[in-house]
């Protein structure tokens, strides 16, 4: 009758052999890549038989051994079940050694078991590995993440003055949590589709401060923000074919973690953290990534609404006080006209002698309120235009050097003669005369106020590439840029007409910029120091295709189409 001892040392090898496929076949049927299993469960079979061979337990080299496996399992990502099926697996390949033999040469029952129980002592102690290593793993990842909430808390805005050091802050959290060496956080930015660098912590931080790249899955970036839920990893950095900063190429970093942000909804951006040792990532490893990466989702959301938040409010107290201003100056604009008109009809009740003073009495009465009717219809229009809706036009077709004609005289015999038309004949389209009229005079009227004052102002009607061009040049101080992004807006005032002593309500260029819309044509503004600054109204030869309504004739009128 053999012993147990006997049949592990005669057949040491072919054990091996047999426990090695199955557990790989085991581990390949888990999605595990082919772990290293030429480490310790060898020694530990060894360990057996020596143990009965002495005649000792030999409790505490097993024991060590059991150690070293469930810590070499840690590091390649096993799970609890994974590893006691791994000594199960080991008892089977034992037993089958003599499955074929005759009874009289098996080991007898108390030696079968024996084994058995030590096994099962071997399993108990992984399970006991597993749960304390599981323990601190848990409460270290449970306090880097109170860590992470702390720091989160004290950095909200993403366009703040001090958010790249939060946002570095952050990332160095999650270094330390990791163990990582080099580590990046790249934000998408929806305008161009790239990923770019908002911050970046450890090996290479300052050249990897101003990387930026898209969203192309040839790209190691890219490829994070394909892999959706998952995590993606490289062994490394060196030798991939995908794209990688050539910072961490040269930076001495290898093998690469990232993760999605967030993991199911529209992409935020990616995290990656990089190791200077080349070895693949651990599930755990992955795992707690993935949750970081999930608590710095959910930060950034935050630090995003917030900032939201603060542009509506800053937004909303800016327009509160433009309209408050407004007010002010709508009130004391109706009340020139308007009182005007007052005087005037009281006069004419007290009935003048003569018919000609009453009529002079009554021709005031109407320019005045005229005026002020005017006044009422440039702000119900500029508000129309803020709901985004197209202001309603009369069509009839127009001669657009004739309307800018007209209005070179009416502004000459009020400003004198400084004004300078150049006009190519017969630039004719079906338009609105009375909307064209009013969109001149107020780029005329903004030249007067905002040029040279001691210069001419140019109209120039053109016609070119399918459109008509009437443009209004003024030379003098050039508009910021800033102010040209804005400058169409309802109630916007540029920074100089604020400081400057013209007054207004804001509404020209809005007016203008909705003449345009209406037509189906646009505004285009230059505005340099050297040349000056020229509006330009762009229109289609026919607005008709661009009426909402083109039954409406309250609203479009008769159309002409003799052109």
């Amino acid at each position: 009758m053999a012993s147990i001892a006997e049949v592990i040392r005669n057949n040491h090898a072919e054990i091996v052999r047999c426990w090695m496929e199955e557990a790989t076949r085991a581990a390949s049927a888990r999605g595990l890549d082919k772990p290293e299993f030429r480490n310790v469960m060898p020694v530990y079979l060894a360990s057996l038989a020596e143990a009965r061979a002495s005649g000792g337990d030999g409790d505490d080299k097993q024991r060590q051994h059991v150690e070293s496996h469930v810590s070499a399992r840690l590091r390649q990502g096993f799970h609890v079940a994974e590893v006691v099926e791994e000594f199960a697996i080991l008892g089977r390949c034992i037993t089958r050694m003599w499955a074929t033999t005759p009874s009289e040469l098996q080991p007898d029952g108390h030696d079968v078991e024996r084994l058995y129980a030590e096994l099962h002592v071997a399993m108990e102690r992984v399970t006991d590995l597993f749960g304390k290593h599981l323990l601190e793993e848990e409460q270290t990842e449970k306090r880097y993440l109170r860590l992470l909430q702390k720091v989160a808390s004290e950095a909200l805005r993403l366009d703040g003055p001090g958010s790249r050091n939060q946002l570095k802050e952050l990332l160095e959290v999650i270094l330390e949590a990791m163990g990582a060496q080099s580590g990046a956080l790249l934000l998408y930015q929806p305008e161009d589709e790239r990923l770019v660098t908002a911050a970046s912590a450890g090996a290479a931080n300052e050249q990897l401060e101003h990387y930026a790249t898209s969203l192309d899955p040839k790209t190691f970036p890219g490829s994070i923000a394909a892999a959706g839920e998952e995590t993606y990893s490289l062994w490394d950095a060196t030798t991939t074919m995908l794209q990688v900063s050539d910072t961490l190429r040269q930076g001495g970093i290898h093998s690469l973690l990232g993760v999605r942000l967030p993991a199911h909804r529209a992409l935020m951006g990616v995290l990656y953290v990089g190791l200077t040792g080349t070895r693949e990532f651990t599930g755990r490893e992955k795992q707690r990534l993935q949750t970081l990466g999930q608590h710095l989702s959910v930060h950034l959301e935050n630090a995003q609404l917030y900032t939201n938040l603060q542009e509506k409010v800053e937004a909303l107290q800016a327009e509160r006080s433009l309209r408050e201003q407004f007010v002010t100056i709508l009130a004391h604009d109706l009340r020139g006209p308007l009182s005007a008109a007052k005087m005037g009809a009281h006069a004419l009740i007290r009935a003048p002698v003569k018919v000609e003073a009453r009529r002079d009495l009554a021709l005031r009465i109407d320019r005045n309120i005229e005026r002020a009717d005017h006044m009422v219809r440039d702000l119900l229009d500029a508000n129309r235009i803020q709901a985004g809706q197209r202001m309603p036009l009369r069509l009839d077709t127009c001669d657009l050097g004739g309307i800018a004609r007209d209005v070179v005289e009416e502004l000459a015999m009020l400003h004198g003669e400084r004004f300078v038309l150049k006009a190519e004949e017969r630039v004719r389209g079906i338009w609105s005369a009375e909307e064209l009229r009013r969109a001149l005079w107020n780029l005329g009227t903004n030249a007067i106020k905002y040029g040279a004052a001691d210069l001419p102002i140019t109209f120039t009607v053109t016609s070119m590439d399918g459109e008509a061009r009437a443009s209004v040049h003024n030379p003098g101080p050039a508009i910021a840029r800033v102010d040209q992004e804005t400058i169409f807006k309802p109630f916007i005032r540029t920074r100089s007409a604020q400081t400057g002593t013209s007054k207004g309500w804001g509404l020209g260029l809005t007016l203008v910029w909705g003449c345009a819309q209406a037509h189906g044509g646009r505004v285009e503004l230059t505005s340099d120091a050297d040349t000056g600054t020229t509006f330009s109204l762009v229109l289609p030869w026919d607005a008709r295709p661009f009426q909402v309504d083109l039954g409406e004739s309250g609203r479009n009128g008769q159309v002409s189409t003799g052109l």
